[in-house]
């Protein structure tokens, strides 16, 4: 019986521990606004990335976004500089913050996520 009342602690506390993980953020990436963004996008010494599917893209884009897919971005991370920052972008901020995950253990330093994504952009 007490057996049983510990496991279950220890699932629970599991549990909270992955989903407090999920959703903390990640360590050595920028969070920014959209209304940050727009004073940004002005540099040209930055890299701007959409993550999305290559038809949200074409349907609704920001200008000055390069549009790699979340499933192509750990394939060609070789088309973007480490030695600049890259801001990445999705349509809510989730795959934006996943693209943001894989830049991260591919070496990149200055990572910033648009929180929001494109539902933010007016």
């Amino acid at each position: 019986m007490v057996s049983g009342v510990i496991i279950n602690t220890l699932l629970i506390f599991c549990l909270l521990w992955i989903l407090f993980r999920r959703f903390l953020p990640l360590q050595g990436v920028k969070q920014i606004t959209i209304a940050d963004l727009k004073s940004e996008l002005k540099n040209k010494d930055k890299q701007f990335i959409d993550v999305r599917t290559p038809y949200e893209f074409r349907t609704r884009h920001i200008k000055g976004f390069k549009n790699i897919p979340l499933s192509d971005l750990p394939h060609q991370t070789n088309q973007l500089s480490k030695d600049k920052a890259v801001f990445v972008i999705c349509q809510s901020g989730m795959r934006s913050l996943k693209a943001s995950k894989v830049l991260k253990k591919q070496g990149f330093k200055r990572i910033t996520n648009i929180k929001g994504g494109m539902n933010a952009w007016h």
